[in-house]
């Protein structure tokens, strides 16, 4: 999941958030699975952080990402940088089940 987290002056309505899934079963590239801001974007953090759900800041990966529509795999332009948040989810996931931390 990909996430721009606003500082905390920052006013609610401008904070963003994407949702990306990826199931190489289903399809070739990860989806655009939620998108929001202000308060839906709230949401998608909340939930993310209730499922432990690991959350990865790119303010403008964020920002090219929320013009795709739900359910839009990402283009092959953004591979690269999805592959790098994919990375840090795998290497947090793996370092939690280990109970070593994030891995990083």
């Amino acid at each position: 999941m990909s996430h721009f987290e606003p500082k905390p002056e920052e006013p609610l309505y401008r904070k963003k958030a994407v949702a990306l899934k990826y199931d190489p079963a289903v399809n070739d590239a990860p989806t655009v699975a939620a998108k929001g801001q202000g308060y839906m974007a709230q949401q998608i953090l909340e939930r993310a952080e209730e499922f432990g759900i690991p959350v990865q800041e790119d303010a403008n990966l964020v920002e090219v990402l929320s013009k795709l529509d739900l359910d839009q795999q990402i283009p092959p332009e953004l591979y690269t940088l999805v592959a790098e948040i994919l990375s840090f989810i795998y290497r947090t996931d793996r370092a939690a089940k280990e109970g070593s931390g994030y891995g990083l």
